[in-house]
């Protein structure tokens, strides 16, 4: 049975939801509600310290874990649909996420749209990836790491990087990966409404937006059609109470097809991106931990 604060954070996200009317309200309300008014909310992550820097124009932000492992990192792209999200609206989560793998987190703030629509984001992800090369980190020390929207970017930054035969990360870690824009997988109607955080109207305006005149089955938008072949060990993450966990289900197994080290971790009760409430939600620590976990064990220079 999930835990009582796991029942409470499911109660203020459908306030939230109330509160947002995210199928309708503008998208600049939507940004200052998430990147404004929820970071004020969080809770700041002990023992892990912050520095701002440029990234080719964008704003960018390392959380070091005291005791991190040099010459590691992780490369975190924000969820938010593609139109909403920042550094300080995920801090808590990618601070987390640093200190459960003993290594430094790069929080990257990508282009938006419909300002910049696609492919802006996956630009400037592959920009991002590059930078960790240039300034003296292997990639086989880098994990790929994504929420929501950031889940199927961080696909596609991957898509970008070996269809130019640059090196590959170490591994990829996706949580609740948005991967069809479409918005078609059977669980939009299976779990319909039991779904506190998403709704099947707003994703799909929020993919218009993003989309502009691309096809929304582009493989770089939509991960589920392009070929996998290649993509490094991979771990998924989604609960059975989101919308989009078919989107989870449908990369994994069109990975496994192609030959990609996958697996799918399916958490019941859970719903989109429940790891955002560390650290005072227990199931969101349990699913982190198995996320440091996994990247410590993929990345070279790991601490068992």
């Amino acid at each position: 049975m999930p835990s009582l604060r796991y029942r409470f954070a499911v109660l203020l996200v459908r306030l939230n939801a109330v509160i947002q009317m995210e199928a309708f309200t503008s998208i600049a309300y939507q940004r200052w509600w998430f990147d404004g008014v929820v970071p004020r909310l969080a809770t700041k992550i002990k023992g892990v310290r912050h520095e701002a820097l440029d990234i080719s124009g964008m704003r960018a932000e390392w959380a070091i874990p005291q005791g991190a492992r040099d010459g590691r990192a992780i490369l975190y792209l924000h969820g938010g649909a593609y139109v909403t999200g920042s550094i300080a609206s995920h801090r808590t989560l990618v601070s987390q996420l640093a200190k459960e793998a003993t290594c430094r987190a790069l929080a990257l703030e990508y282009r938006l749209a419909p300002e910049n629509p696609f492919p802006a984001a996956v630009v400037d992800a592959v920009k991002a990836f590059e930078w960790l090369i240039t300034h003296g980190y292997r990639a086989g020390d880098i994990v790929l790491a994504g929420d929501s929207a950031g889940g199927g970017l961080a696909v596609a930054a991957m898509l970008s990087l070996r269809d130019a035969g640059d090196p590959m990360p170490a591994a990829a870690v996706l949580l609740s990966p948005w991967t069809d824009l479409e918005v078609r997988g059977k669980s939009v109607q299976a779990v319909g409404r039991r779904d506190p955080m998403l709704s099947a109207r707003a994703l799909r305006r929020e993919a218009r937006m993003y989309l502009g005149k691309e096809n929304p089955r582009h493989p770089l938008a939509s991960p589920i059609y392009a070929d996998l072949s290649g993509l490094p060990p991979t771990l998924i993450q989604a609960g059975t109470r989101e919308i989009l966990l078919d989107d989870a289900r449908r990369l994994a197994q069109r990975a496994e097809e192609d030959g990609v080290e996958v697996e799918l971790d399916v958490w019941e009760e859970m719903f989109h991106v429940w790891q955002f409430f560390t650290p005072l939600v227990s199931e969101s620590n349990k699913a982190l931990e198995r996320l440091g976990s996994f990247m410590r064990e993929k990345t070279v220079n790991s601490i068992p």
